[in-house]
């Protein structure tokens, strides 16, 4: 069984000659146990073309020390990584677990041996006050050798580097720690692992500018986006297939956001080009969707029998209620695993990476972004303006809330405008985003009691076809219908808001 844990650490480059400080010095460390001696080695796989170092991803065999096994690192928080850890196995033959969970990278590129690496350790465990670890300094010797076409290279690699890894302590020791070791002549290193160093710099999948400047193109603006959504995308991949909490949700608003551009931003990335990618982008949020409201509503059904009376539940509600939920989620995520396996979705990542790569350019894709991005925002909120007056004014009941439905779908796909251009345009297009975002949170939780109220009547049926009765069902059905209504009015009010001038006088 797998065994994932939190990685984070700080490297740094020493020389042959440096010398540790006394490390006791360090806040709320009472004692230093060690020097402790390893001697570790481990055989990094990748593509031959290095795509998981590209991704700041490690995947490696490693005998030796406490440890010893597969490790597979996927990039968490700036300064963390995930570490996936699996027993040693067979040398030679990447695990099936851990090659899945590479695969929206590798996309059936084969992981083949590109570096050996063999470090003489020495760690010193830093104490605490009650003999617990705090963190742990790895001073490390290193040589490597890197692979070509299956062979040696001709030369060894070898330095000397000094790893601060937490173990208990707070980041706080972490910062301590850094600023103890620079001032003993060590440097921060510029790379998080090893590899990097054996195998050269590569440029990262996510490169490109995080926040465009104010002064960018609109298609700088825009393809800066595009690629951070993108990465999000993949950075989740392994997220679901490991059924991470909120990992779908999330994977499927990453999802939602590149093809609400492809939409909204049309004028900037041409789209007669991105028509077959935004439908693609289409089909996964459907599947991902499927899997997040079976979540919800799982969710949504279990805090109405806990928020029930015992003489409110009549017959075996709980039981079926878990039997729906179990079942939704189950069915629902054999679907997204189904599809994060597929051809389609591969040929999916291929296309998103060949646009992000080189933006297909529309009319408007030279112009700068703080003339050309408003123009896309402004249409976006008037196709969510007449949605939005048409629902209020549409008869209650099916018609009122399908139109809220729509109306909903726009106020998305306007907040979603507003965050792409927020980096150039700054605090106006932030604002209205949130204006938007609120708007599209009330309508999303109205949204939920209509699938609610569907999902409680098929529970009810199926209760009375099997001779129990459906009571429970119908209260459940009653409560979130006044729910929807209560939600309806609010609506109204958060809309009166949002449509206020003073969140969109930036609008053209």
């Amino acid at each position: 069984m797998a065994v994932t844990v939190t990685e984070t650490e700080t490297k740094y480059e020493a020389g042959p000659e440096t010398g540790l400080p006394q490390l006791d010095t360090l806040p709320n460390v009472t004692a230093v146990r060690g020097p402790d001696e390893q001697h570790l080695v481990a055989e990094y796989y990748d593509t031959a073309d290095l795509r998981l170092l590209a991704a700041g991803i490690t995947l490696r065999r490693r005998t030796g020390g406490s440890d010893a096994g597969w490790h597979l690192k996927l990039p968490a928080a700036p300064g963390s990584r995930e570490e996936i850890r699996l027993p040693p196995g067979r040398a030679g033959r990447v695990p099936a677990e851990l090659a899945d969970l590479v695969r929206a990278r590798t996309r059936g590129a084969a992981l083949v041996p590109v570096a050996a690496i063999t470090t003489l350790r020495r760690v010193s465990t830093l104490l605490g006050a009650h003999g617990e670890s705090l963190a742990e300094v790895a001073d490390d010797s290193v040589r490597a050798v890197a692979f070509h076409d299956g062979e040696d290279s001709e030369h060894a690699t070898a330095w000397r580097e000094v790893e601060v890894e937490l173990t208990g302590g707070e980041k706080a020791l972490l910062a301590a720690a850094d600023r103890l070791l620079r001032d003993s002549g060590l440097q921060r290193s510029a790379r998080s692992a090893k590899l990097e160093r054996v195998l050269g710099e590569r440029p990262r999948e996510s490169s490109g500018p995080a926040e465009p400047a104010p002064s960018a193109s609109a298609s700088e603006a825009i393809g800066a986006y595009l690629r951070g959504q993108a990465e999000q995308l993949k950075s989740l991949d392994p997220k679901v297939r490991r059924a991470e909490p909120d990992s779908v949700h999330q994977m499927r608003v990453a999802s939602r956001r590149l093809r609400s551009a492809l939409g909204s931003f049309g004028a900037v990335v041409s789209r007669p080009q991105t028509d077959h990618l935004a439908a693609e982008l289409r089909w996964l949020s459907s599947v991902l969707g499927e899997a997040r409201d079976a979540e919800v509503q799982a969710e949504r059904l279990g805090q109405q029998v806990r928020h029930s009376e015992a003489d409110e539940l009549i017959g075996p509600v709980q039981a079926r209620v878990e039997a729906y939920g179990a079942g939704a989620r189950a069915a629902s995520m054999k679907a997204v695993f189904a599809a994060l396996k597929s051809a389609r979705y591969y040929a999916l990542l291929d296309e998103l990476d060949q646009l992000t790569a080189d933006l297909p350019p529309g009319p408007a894709a030279g112009d700068s972004a703080r003339q050309a991005l408003p123009d896309a925002v402004s249409r976006s909120y008037r196709k969510m303006q007449r949605r939005m007056r048409a629902a209020l004014e549409a008869p209650v009941g099916t018609p009122r809330e399908a139109a809220l439905h729509q109306a909903r779908k726009a106020a998305k796909q306007a907040r979603y405008a507003a965050e792409a251009v927020a980096p150039v345009l700054g605090r106006d297009a932030a604002r209205f985003g949130k204006r938007m975002k609120k708007l599209q949170t009330v309508l999303g939780d109205h949204q939920d009691t209509v699938v609610a109220r569907q999902v409680a009547r098929r529970l009810g049926v199926t209760a009375g076809q099997a001779g129990e009765s459906a009571f429970s069902y119908g209260l459940f059905y009653g409560r979130d219908a006044c729910e929807g209504a209560r939600l309806q009015a609010k609506a109204a009010n958060v809309w009166q808001e949002a449509s206020r001038r003073r969140y969109r006088r930036w609008l053209p």
